[in-house]
């Protein structure tokens, strides 16, 4: 392994988007807000341990082997036979069972904090692999597309998994994105039990053509492309019901100026993708708008694209 002087490491990973409509388990949006930080230091004596998680609400395990950020860190170090051992501070900036990506987040910006203070024996796509470990121990599988737009930045798409083959896809300029996370309660494990086991040749012709369709629109870019294509026909019917006055929520974000708009993961943060900042805020408001007479609160973000993943806050 390398070796350098940095004694301590704060980096910041961005929140994401899963599926990003019509893309199931294999598209996957970074967001430059929210994420989580971490702060990572090489501690005396070998192994991994959590000193502090804040912003959890006592939700998340502090033993590093049940912790998704502790469980990458470990497999990291053995990886690269280090003998030394790490001490992680994890600081939830983001809301857990959001939708948003908060697990991979977590294990992104640790395993990514603990590469650099041992002196970037990894690359950055070699990482990948830790960073599933961790998604493993917080959702059951290893599912890529939070991981892979965390750590990658940016469009991706997870074309493979043996071998793993991910491939970034370029982002339009100027395009936003307007988040609604209603405080309602909805589980991965529940949200996948509502899909369906089998889908018709004429439903599955349909969403390959969107999925195709989204990659020509962001790579052309073709903004209107973007917006006929941003439609799910297999999760999204299964799981509109989970939240109350969803099609409303999304119709309000489209008649605001949004090019289309879906679930963030399995929910329940519904996001709206944009043009403009403009149409974002708008789109937002408008989401925000619908729920309120229903008596259920929620946060909104704003935000740009994430176009380089986790990012260095300091060492030294």
């Amino acid at each position: 392994m390398l070796f350098n002087k940095l004694k301590k490491v704060e980096v910041f990973a961005p929140a994401s988007i899963g599926n990003v409509a019509c893309g199931f388990d294999v598209f996957g949006l970074a967001l430059e807000y929210p994420g989580d930080k971490v702060i990572v230091r090489w501690r005396n004596k070998p192994g991994v341990v959590i000193t502090a998680i804040t912003g959890d609400n006592g939700q998340l395990p502090v033993d590093a082997e049940k912790n998704t950020a502790g469980v990458s860190v470990i497999r990291f170090l053995k990886h690269i036979e280090c003998q030394r051992g790490i001490e992680i501070e994890l600081h939830k900036m983001m809301p857990i069972g959001s939708g948003l990506g908060s697990s991979s987040a977590s294990t992104v910006a640790s395993v990514f904090a603990a590469n650099v203070l041992a002196g970037k024996p990894l690359t950055r796509e070699n990482l990948l692999p830790f960073a599933l470990q961790g998604e493993k121990v917080a959702c059951g599988s290893a599912h890529a597309d939070n991981a892979a737009a965390c750590l990658y930045g940016g469009f991706i798409l997870v074309r493979s998994y043996n071998p793993l083959d991910i491939i970034s896809i370029p982002i339009p300029a100027g395009l936003y994105c307007a988040l609604i996370y209603p405080k309602i309660e909805i589980l991965t494990r529940d949200a996948r039990k509502l899909l369906p086991d089998a889908i018709s040749l004429k439903t599955g012709i349909m969403q390959w053509a969107n999925t195709a369709g989204l990659v020509a629109g962001f790579m052309k870019p073709d903004f209107d492309l973007i917006r006929r294509s941003l439609q799910d026909v297999v999760a999204e019917p299964a799981r509109s019901r989970l939240i109350p006055g969803f099609q409303e929520i999304k119709q309000a974000a489209l008649d605001a100026g949004a090019l289309g708009s879906s679930f963030s993961g399995s929910g329940p943060s519904i996001f709206a993708l944009c043009k403009n900042k403009s149409d974002a805020y708008q789109s937002a408001m408008a989401m925000q708008a619908v729920l309120a007479p229903k008596n259920i609160g929620c946060d909104l973000f704003i935000t740009r694209i994430n176009r380089k993943g986790p990012r260095i806050i300091k060492s030294r």
